[in-house]
C-alpha cells in the first residue's frame, strides 16, 4: 500500500505546483523621483507622484505599473507659468486633478523594457508605450508625447509659441 502512495503523492505534488502563481515585486516609489518634461518652450516637473509598481524581470506578465501624478504639482520655475499651466486654458487642474498611466503589457527589448499602456491626461485617453530600463532598483524611461493630442493648451495666440511635442524623462527609484 505504501508503496502505491508515495509514487501518487509525488504525482500529485508536481501536478498542484504547477498551478502556483509567481507575483511580481510590489516595490515602493521613494520620493527622491524626478518626473520632467521639457521643450523649447515650457519645460518643468511635476512635483506629486504615487502609485503601485509590481515588477519582476522574471515575470512580466504579472508586471503592471498603476501610476498618477497630481496635475496641480506641475512646476516650471515660474509661478505666473504655474498658474496658466494648472488653469482651464492648459490642463484644468480643477476638473482634471490626475494624469493617469496603466499598463497593459511590459514586454522585454534590445536595450531593456518597454511598457505598453493607457495614458488619461485631460479626460483623453490613449494607448502610449514607454521604453525604460531597471537597473540598481530605479525606473528610468523617456518619452515623447504632443500635447494637442490630450487638448493641453491650443496651438493660436500666445500657445502658438509653446512647443507641441514635449520629451517627458521619469526617473523612479524603488524599494522592496
Amino acid at each position: 500500500m505504501k508503496k502505491i502512495l508515495f509514487p501518487i503523492a509525488i504525482v500529485a505534488t508536481m501536478a498542484f505546483s504547477a498551478f502556483t502563481t509567481y507575483d511580481a515585486i510590489n516595490w515602493k516609489i521613494s520620493p527622491s523621483y524626478s518626473i520632467k518634461f521639457t521643450s523649447k518652450n515650457p519645460s518643468g516637473i511635476f512635483t506629486s507622484f504615487k502609485g503601485d509598481i509590481l515588477f519582476d524581470e522574471s515575470n512580466l506578465d504579472a508586471s503592471k505599473f498603476d501610476v498618477t501624478i497630481d496635475a496641480a504639482s506641475i512646476s516650471t520655475g515660474n509661478g505666473m507659468k504655474n498658474s496658466h499651466a494648472k488653469s482651464d486654458k492648459w490642463f484644468d487642474a480643477t476638473k482634471y486633478p490626475t494624469i493617469k498611466y496603466t499598463s497593459s503589457k511590459i514586454t522585454k527589448t534590445a536595450t531593456g523594457y518597454e511598457v505598453i499602456g493607457t495614458l488619461d491626461l485631460h479626460g483623453i485617453q490613449k494607448q502610449i508605450t514607454i521604453p525604460f530600463t531597471f537597473t540598481n532598483n530605479t525606473f528610468v524611461g523617456s518619452f515623447d508625447i504632443n500635447r494637442l493630442d490630450f487638448k493641453v493648451g491650443t496651438n493660436e495666440g500666445m500657445n502658438a509659441n509653446a512647443s507641441t511635442t514635449l520629451k517627458v524623462d521619469v526617473s523612479v527609484p524603488v524599494t522592496k
